[in-house]
């Protein structure tokens, strides 16, 4: 973290929030990866003949409002793209400088980036530890599963060079997490997924998203071949259509990913291994808003800035009608602030189905994020024909939360206790030792001792989790 001791903080409007989130992409949609399921690629197409590279006199500007608009003591500073690092290190290194003039006193920064690794040397390590970067490193799992999708320009593979990166982030000792995106080439092997990233790149910190692509029926098409340089009719993605990409993770694979790793993690990991999906959960258990946007009741809080300095309501609504404005012609709080974007934010809220609002998880969930929220509900007495506005992944999202109550419980009340969560690892372990006594002793025909209502033959007696015992 930066400390700096210059400069006060700018009057801020009665209605500012008082903290805001800003991913700047210094490159807008370049990159010099080619990945198959990148939507963001075509974003380019928002900004013709442009050189794609932010200004130094921007990116002042950019830095000096975004620390005058903030309350927070912390102010996070996160670049994405895009690939940032094709910016070159000069770029940040500017960047550092332009913290340092404009940081008040009592005030820490923290800087984070967002990369695919491929373009990471000693160099870069070395510049990342000693100003405290927090790198975001992009891995889909291993070989296999990462070569599917995550190509380079030339549809080469990456794993290799991805792998090298993590090796030189550790080398240095840099704090980095990994972000794995799930989608159907790696939604059916989520053990193998997480203990890769567990036992073999050993990291501590994990992120899953789930990669959803809408369509329309006259996109489809188009849209299955991929959004990079490599297809010569390359459409604007913007968020529209009721259909997905044949590379898109299904609910129920979300779901079941999901709960996978987690029953690997609540019995092995938990305390070693965090994974910002199950840390978001527990604090939804606990009481406490959520630290991911997306499971919390509004949002407006996370918006993006183009290299230009375009501000856009959200990372995933960079597209013309969610534009606030440009921080050259107007300062970034005031957007930030604007009845527009408080708007868009509190619609998460207002415009959640009946079947959400009645729903025994909602909150943990609060419908996810608004972008994935294009199906219709289950009829009803009252909507015969559905409502509008489910969220694609609500299938996944309530098997998961549901699966995993009583462990949560568990947590839950450890902390409250002043007591480590971790302890829920060994009532996990006596749990499971009473059910395999019980199981032993089912027969085939009896009430399964899961507690599902099923027969054991039609529930855990179908798996090879415990010995089968007939009658």
């Amino acid at each position: 973290m930066i400390e700096s001791a210059s400069v006060g903080t700018a009057l801020l409007p009665h209605n500012a929030p008082p903290s805001f989130h800003v991913l700047a992409k210094p490159t807008g949609a370049i990159c010099n990866l080619d990945c198959k399921y990148c939507f963001f690629l075509s974003k380019e197409m928002l900004y013709p003949g442009s050189r794609f590279r932010m200004a130094d006199d921007l990116l002042e500007q950019y830095i000096k409002q975004l620390i005058e608009g903030q309350r927070a003591q912390e102010i996070v500073v996160a670049w994405q793209g895009g690939e940032p690092t094709l910016m070159g290190l000069d770029f940040f290194k500017r960047s550092l400088a332009y913290e340092q003039k404009y940081l008040p006193p009592g005030k820490t920064i923290l800087n984070t980036i967002q990369t695919n690794g491929t373009l990471l040397d000693e160099e870069w390590c070395a510049f990342f530890k000693a100003n405290n970067f927090l790198v975001g490193l992009s891995l889909d799992g291993p070989r296999e599963l990462h070569d599917a999708y995550r190509v380079d320009k030339g549809g080469a593979p990456t794993f290799d060079k991805v792998m090298r990166a993590a090796q030189l982030l550790q080398e240095y000792s840099v704090d980095f997490n990994i972000l794995c995106t799930v989608h159907a080439a790696n939604q059916n092997q989520p053990l193998e997924v997480y203990r890769f990233f567990r036992d073999e790149v050993k990291t501590q910190y994990i992120q899953f998203i789930p990669i959803i692509e809408r369509a329309t029926p006259e996109l489809l098409p188009i849209a299955n071949e991929g959004w990079g340089d490599a297809h010569h009719v390359r459409p604007l993605y913007v968020l529209d259509g009721s259909l997905v990409t044949d590379r898109s993770v299904t609910s129920e694979a979300w779901g079941d990913f999901l709960m996978a790793v987690f029953d690997e993690w609540v019995r092995h990991d938990v305390g070693d291994v965090f994974v910002q999906m199950f840390d978001a959960a527990l604090a939804s258990w606990v009481g406490l808003p959520s630290s991911l946007c997306i499971f919390a009741e509004t949002c407006g809080n996370a918006l993006a800035l183009e290299h230009n300095g375009d501000l856009y309501s959200c990372d995933h609504f960079v597209e013309p009608k969610f534009k606030l404005g440009n921080i050259k012609q107007d300062l970034m709080i005031e957007l930030v602030a604007s009845e527009r974007q408080r708007a868009f934010g509190n619609a998460k809220r207002d415009t959640l189905p009946k079947y959400c609002r009645e729903c025994a998880v909602k909150f943990a969930c609060h419908g996810e994020c608004p972008r994935n929220r294009f199906i219709r509900t289950p009829p009803s007495a009252e909507y015969p024909n559905g409502e509008e506005g489910l969220n694609y992944l609500c299938a996944g999202y309530k098997a998961f939360f549901t699966h995993i109550d009583e462990p949560m419980r568990f947590m839950a009340r450890e902390l409250q206790l002043n007591r480590a969560p971790s302890n829920v690892r060994r009532y996990m372990a006596e749990k499971d030792a009473s059910f395999a006594r019980a199981f032993a002793q089912a027969g085939r025909n009896d009430p399964c001792p899961c507690g599902s209502g099923r027969k054991v033959k039609h529930c855990h007696g179908k798996t090879a989790q415990y010995h089968e015992r007939s009658k």
